[in-house]
């Protein structure tokens, strides 16, 4: 079943100043964190950090980005990083040995556990959880998606492997006491993949007060970027398989056939080079700029020097990226698939194509990028859209369902204690 939030849970206005509260303390359990470069890791980094700026005792535990397990405090969270090993498959990637997480758990004393998977670290922490009596918060960022690159599975056998890992998440999450996933489209996923528990639909939000439209003329963000001053379409992410960015390359020379634009990737990622070698493939390597990673400082410039955000991935949940685009003005072009037509109104916000329709994205890309009083009137409509995702709301879902968890547990103690 798909919950709604509380009435205002989205809304951000009368959320966003803290309110008095008791100080709770929270172990979140992560198979990904920064320096990782993911939506997973870039929402639980927010999360973490914004609790403990609510006052929050927070402490993280994640695989160690070096290799041997240490603490240390960052941005006012403890990290527990656990001893970790380099993923063959991914050689940039490091997951976390397997371990009991009780002596961890019994030490820090959380009011609850919060899982933002059902990998490795989560599931030990769901485990650990389960003997010590806490209750567990469970958010999924999962698509079977994701992995299939990473794992080489092959296209034959992905329908096998994919179903094998719902039921795999299936059997994590179901321990959980309350769950969570960022849209109510990613809420409905699960139900279809065969999940039967409630799950409740609660934004990953974005900062509203980094991202909004530029004050600056886009030039100087270009420049910044090193970008020719030129009509702008920008992806920013992870250049990977699922994110289907050689429909967005592809659509490129028919839509220079009208303007004269430029592709931005922001991001890394393993398909880099098969994007370069089709760039150049089709007449438009030039014109395809390869940005790389740029530091998370500079990402509002990033959205400033566009004039158009292109998402044509089908394994979005939410995406962080085309909300951070919203919020800074900008329509967006977008695959009709997953969460994006949760964001993306046709003809309001930006357009949606058919993935795969690389002419329909073509067709979009130029009527937004030809039409300055189109593009203007649709960034309104994207930012107001966007302003219904402050991260400060978010946050302050999230302890409501911390602290009514908590209180359960007490008042069930309390009714178990002998007289």
């Amino acid at each position: 079943m798909v919950m709604t939030p509380p009435a205002g849970t989205e809304t951000a206005s009368h959320l966003s100043v803290a309110r008095p509260t008791r100080r709770m303390r929270v172990l979140i359990a992560t198979d990904t964190y920064p320096p990782d470069v993911n939506g997973a890791a870039y929402f639980t980094h927010r999360l973490a950090t914004g609790l403990a700026g609510r006052g929050h005792d927070v402490h993280v535990v994640c695989a160690s980005d070096r290799g041997p397990a240490r603490d240390e405090r960052v941005n006012g969270v403890l990290l527990h990083r656990l001893r970790s090993a380099s993923v063959l498959v991914h050689p940039t990637m490091r997951v976390a040995v397997p371990s009991r997480l009780d002596s961890l758990l019994s030490a820090v004393a959380p009011d609850v556990v919060h899982v933002q998977g059902h990998f490795i670290t989560g599931r030990a922490a769901i485990s650990a959880a389960r003997r010590a009596g806490v209750p567990v918060v469970a958010t999924n960022h999962f698509m079977p998606d994701n992995l299939f690159q990473f794992a080489h599975v092959p296209q034959r056998l992905r329908g096998i492997v994919g179903r094998l890992a719902w039921r795999d998440f299936g059997r994590v999450f179901a321990r959980a006491d309350h769950v969570t996933t960022p849209t109510p489209i990613a809420a409905r996923l699960l139900a279809e993949q065969g999940f039967t528990r409630d799950v409740e639909a609660v934004s990953c939000g974005i900062d509203l007060t980094r991202f909004r439209p530029p004050a600056r003329p886009k030039s100087h963000a270009r420049n910044l970027l090193g970008l020719p001053d030129r009509p702008t379409v920008l992806f920013v992410g992870r250049l990977d398989e699922e994110k289907r960015l050689e429909e967005a390359v592809r659509a490129l020379p028919l839509v220079r056939n009208v303007t004269d634009a430029q592709l931005a990737l922001v991001g890394e990622g393993r398909c880099r080079q098969e994007l370069e070698w089709l760039a150049a493939r089709i007449g438009v390597g030039e014109h395809v700029r390869f940005c790389g990673f740029v530091p998370d400082e500079l990402i509002p410039e990033v959205y400033a020097a566009a004039d158009v955000f292109c998402m044509p991935g089908v394994a979005e949940l939410q995406s962080i990226a085309t909300l951070e685009a919203m919020a800074t003005g900008l329509p967006v072009a977008a695959a009709d698939a997953m969460a994006l037509p949760h964001l993306v109104r046709p003809g309001e916000t930006g357009f949606l194509h058919r993935p795969g329709d690389v002419q329909a994205l073509a067709r979009h890309l130029i009527e937004l990028l030809t039409s300055d009083e189109k593009r203007a009137e649709m960034g309104r409509a994207a930012r107001r859209i966007a302003m219904t995702h402050d991260h400060q709301a978010s946050l302050a879902r999230f302890e409501d369902i911390y602290r009514s968890l908590s209180a359960a547990r007490r008042t069930a103690a309390e009714e178990e204690a002998p007289l």
